[in-house]
């Protein structure tokens, strides 16, 4: 009997050349060819600034109209309100158009922080 070892060919033990990889030389260019606009970079941090002040008012002005949600859908379902609770959703209303606005404002600053996205992608490639 044959021992399985004994099978193999000696060019299957063969060690491989050392010829560099493709996908390393790839990595070793990329990260030589990495650059940020720097002029652009201000801009960049400017919109993410922007975007996150938006988020924080939107979130916000979310909060109170959160309040007079159950009130405005009582309301639009046909049922009458107590004095106290018409007070509080006429003074809720208000808030809701200030919401829309936010809101408005926040889908301008999300497109104008996209160009963040790409920097972060090319900096921070694996």
């Amino acid at each position: 009997m044959v021992p399985p070892t004994a099978s193999k060919s000696k060019d299957s033990t063969k060690p491989v050349a050392d010829v560099p990889a493709p996908a390393a030389e790839e990595a070793a260019d990329s990260n030589a060819k990495i650059t940020v606009d720097t002029d652009n970079l201000d801009t960049v941090f400017s919109a993410l600034k922007t975007l996150l002040t938006t988020v924080d008012k939107l979130q916000k002005s979310r909060q109170e109209v959160g309040d007079i949600k159950s009130l405005l859908i009582r309301l639009l379902d046909g049922e009458l309100l107590s004095g106290e609770e018409l007070d509080s959703l006429k003074s809720g209303v208000s808030g809701l158009s200030r919401l829309v606005k936010l809101y408005a404002d926040y889908q301008v600053a999300l497109e104008k922080a996209q160009p963040a996205r790409e920097m972060l992608d090319t900096v921070l490639k694996p």
